[in-house]
């Protein structure tokens, strides 16, 4: 773990430290009460965290922020604070968790919550015990409060990890979740009022709601991994016929998101040229294609021109897909050039939809630094003189400046070399950081 990551850690556990302090300062109530609650709740948010599901690449979905929150609402004060802290302390030691992860875990949920009650108590709000209405701005800001800066701290500690940008990272982290984290909002307030009303017969009642909100977690994280085994097949089936360039839609999918951050491409224009690109060179399963690829000699001017069909197969391929017809065009036209020479409908510079432009880069940056039989791999300096040559004729020139121009470009030849993409790599979009494990 690099020296910035720690620093990161240290930070977020000083900011938590302080925080804390602030909140010591809030008055407590019935001591005893408070504890009572604490206890309850922090062992209903170990059971909620039992209830989790872990994805493909190891990241972790739970729903224990539903219990965490409702202890908030009936103890906003540092005994509800510490009881959601110790909680996830307890359930990183389950885990047995890295010292530095666990330290991160405690310390980010400690400030999300800490901030949490303080935003609670300057907005008017009360323990639900002295007063059990339904007030939706203190209870709905304490939410909002807690889900934000917990996102942005464990989208922080990735970025840095990763060495990407801080905005991007926590979009593809937080968006596609965001409708179910706020739809969790009633359920939260039902269960402090269930229990005030019931007692833990009640809170034990109400972790049927809470067993409801993780099937809806559980449904939406089943679906993308639908997606994500589906894009998987496709991806393993090109790289059966043509093995020797294994791992090249891959990288090409990470290379093309590299590029989109260095033009300043965010969000869901991102996750679909990653997906296009990842699936550009789908169309060469076909038939048509095996024995072409499985020679080692140089191909005929007869078998280029069928080579040159694959991009045409791809897009056919691809539409069969209903929920991936928005990338047609990318991969169609991923092999067209800005003069207009390329394949296979000689489009011209901004003729060329945007993200078959970034795909025709990305696809030219592997294949310049991938070893070939008669030439090895190109630098980066070799690379970058290449672009130059070739911007204006072959790439999109402004497309060409701005990644030349950008920090990002030594990306391609450094944190993303090809050796440290993941074998099951798979866009952004369709995973969850796994660097560091959260507990909401």
């Amino acid at each position: 773990m690099t020296f910035s990551v720690r620093l990161y850690v240290l930070t977020v556990l000083a900011l938590a430290s302080i925080v804390f302090a602030f909140v010591l300062q809030l008055p407590v109530g019935d001591v005893s009460q408070s504890a009572t609650v604490a206890l309850s709740f922090a062992a209903l948010g170990v059971a909620a965290h039992a209830l989790s599901y872990r994805s493909t690449k190891g990241a972790l979905g739970s729903i224990a922020f539903i219990p965490f929150l409702a202890t908030l609402s009936l103890a906003p004060n540092w005994i509800g604070v510490l009881s959601v802290t110790v909680t996830v302390g307890i359930v990183d030691a389950m885990h047995r968790r890295e010292p530095i992860k666990a330290v991160f875990n405690i310390a980010q949920q400690m400030l999300a919550v800490g901030l949490a009650v303080l935003a609670y108590r300057a907005a008017g709000g009360v323990d639900l015990f002295t007063d059990p209405r339904f007030r939706p701005v203190p209870q709905f800001l304490m939410l909002v409060v807690f889900l934000m800066v917990n996102s942005a701290a464990v989208a922080g500690v990735i970025a840095l990890s990763e060495q990407r940008q801080l905005i991007p990272v926590w979009k593809a982290n937080t968006l596609k979740t965001i409708v179910y984290d706020y739809a969790a909002f009633p359920f939260i307030f039902l269960f402090a009022r269930t229990y005030i009303e019931f007692g833990l017969a009640g809170m034990f009642g109400g972790s049927i709601l809470l067993l409801g909100g993780r099937q809806l977690y559980k449904i939406n994280w089943e679906l993308e991994k639908a997606n994500e085994e589906l894009l998987q097949l496709m991806v393993a089936a090109i790289e059966a016929r043509d093995p020797y360039t294994s791992g090249h839609s891959r990288r090409v999918s990470y290379y093309a998101r590299i590029i989109c951050n260095a033009v300043g491409l965010t969000g869901k224009r991102v996750e679909r040229i990653e997906i296009a690109a990842l699936l550009h060179d789908v169309g060469k399963i076909h038939e048509v294609f095996a024995p072409i690829l499985r020679k080692t000699e140089r191909m005929t001017a007869e078998e280029t021109a069928v080579m040159q069909t694959h991009s045409i197969k791809s897009a056919e391929l691809i539409a069969n897909v209903s929920h991936l017809k928005d990338i047609l065009p990318a991969v169609r036209h991923h092999h067209e050039r800005w003069d207009g020479m390329g394949y296979p409908d000689r489009l011209a510079s901004d003729e060329i939809p945007l993200a078959a432009r970034i795909i025709m880069i990305a696809d030219t940056v592997d294949a310049m630094t991938s070893d070939r039989p008669y030439r090895k791999a190109l630098g980066e300096s070799d690379v970058r003189a290449e672009l130059v040559k070739l911007r204006g004729k072959q790439f999109d020139p402004q497309l060409c400046d701005t990644l030349l121009a950008s920090p990002s470009f030594a990306q391609l030849f450094t944190t993303v070399r090809r050796d440290l993409i993941p074998t099951g790599y798979i866009p952004s979009r369709l995973t969850r950081a796994d660097r560091v494990s959260r507990v909401s």
